[in-house]
């Protein structure tokens, strides 16, 4: 059986998360840096502000490592060949590796903010098995966010203006939302074969109500505990 601790707080660090983005970038095909710079701030939201000072500092690291190197652009496609002001990048035979070890784990810094959207952005890479149990990590994180988040909004509600308490209704409500979506991602996980549900533009009857209303379920921690079985 496993068990989620949640006692663990590792958080990676931003560096940590972007070494893994741009491995997951390059696991396609050798890149220089600005199409790097740009697939990244397209792709993923945290990396918008990614500037040429973070990104080229990390690049020689992972150089230095083993785990990129740079191309002989000669021998590229046409898009990339004669870029002889860029740097051409591809990963390695460690870098690779490197990559597939890390899609392989599970730990609850893979559902923390900034780190789940790398990871996500990388499914297609990764097991089931692992997929599932990040989901689920991602879950219960969120599902622990929403109780802090409403306790504090009931103890501190008649000292707030009615702004506050609207975006403090927000935060709330978009937590609600992600917790909605993920649990469908898990139902996807665990039932491949089922029909896709409808979104909820197509979906018939009154819309869903949320935790708190009348008639809605709380929000639970009740399926973020993952069976494995072990040999």
């Amino acid at each position: 059986m496993y068990q989620f601790d949640t006692s663990e707080v590792y958080v990676a660090s931003r560096g940590e998360v972007l070494e893994l983005a741009i491995l997951g970038q390059l696991r396609g095909s050798p890149l220089h840096g600005y199409e790097l710079r740009k697939r990244l701030n397209a792709t993923l939201g945290m990396f918008r502000a990614l500037s040429y000072g973070s990104l080229y500092p990390c690049l020689r690291a992972l150089q230095t490592g083993g785990w990129i190197q740079p191309v002989d652009t000669a021998a590229l496609p046409h898009a990339l060949a004669g870029k002889r002001t860029r740097i051409v990048y591809e990963l390695t035979d460690s870098g690779r590796d490197r990559l597939g070890h890390s899609l392989a784990r599970a730990e609850p810094a893979a559902w923390d903010d900034e780190t789940f959207d790398v990871r996500f952005s990388l499914f297609s890479d990764t097991d089931a098995e692992t997929r599932l149990r990040i989901l689920e990590g991602r879950r219960m994180r969120m599902v622990e966010r929403h109780e802090v988040m409403r306790q504090h909004a009931q103890r501190s509600r008649e000292r707030r203006d009615r702004y506050t308490l609207a975006l403090q209704q927000h935060g709330l409500d978009q937590i609600e939302r992600e917790v909605r979506w993920l649990e469908d991602l898990i139902h996807a996980e665990r039932h491949p074969d089922a029909p896709t549900a409808p979104t909820p533009s197509d979906a018939t009857g009154p819309p869903p109500t949320r935790p708190g209303q009348p008639g809605a379920e709380p929000l639970t921690t009740t399926s973020t505990t993952h069976s494995k079985e072990q040999g």
